[in-house]
């Protein structure tokens, strides 16, 4: 056989096996129960202490150090540990706020 022929049936052994698992493919997939999918809820951003340090301590190097301070105070802490994280996408705002 010459090698033309060999190449030609690994051609056409490969396009049967193709074909074979097409068919198993959509086999398996017209037994298969459709996926409910879920609606996608966006996923909430959580603000980190980091995140809130870095904002606070950037105002109070602008010049704002007494209004960082009445922030915290606002938020019922001396320090910025002490404030509850649920708090922090509301300190984050207000901290922004500061012009």
């Amino acid at each position: 056989m010459s090698k033309i022929k060999l190449l030609l049936d690994v051609v056409s052994d490969l396009r049967s096996l193709a074909d074979s698992v097409q068919a198993v493919a959509d086999a398996i997939a017209s037994n298969a129960p459709e996926e409910v999918s879920k609606p996608e809820q966006p996923e909430e951003k959580r603000v980190t202490l980091e995140e809130v340090r870095a904002v606070l301590a950037e105002k109070s190097h602008d010049g704002f150090t007494a209004e960082v301070r009445a922030l915290l105070q606002k938020y019922g802490a001396s320090k910025l540990s002490e404030i509850d994280p649920s708090k922090y996408d509301a300190l984050l705002a207000d901290a922004e706020g500061l012009k």
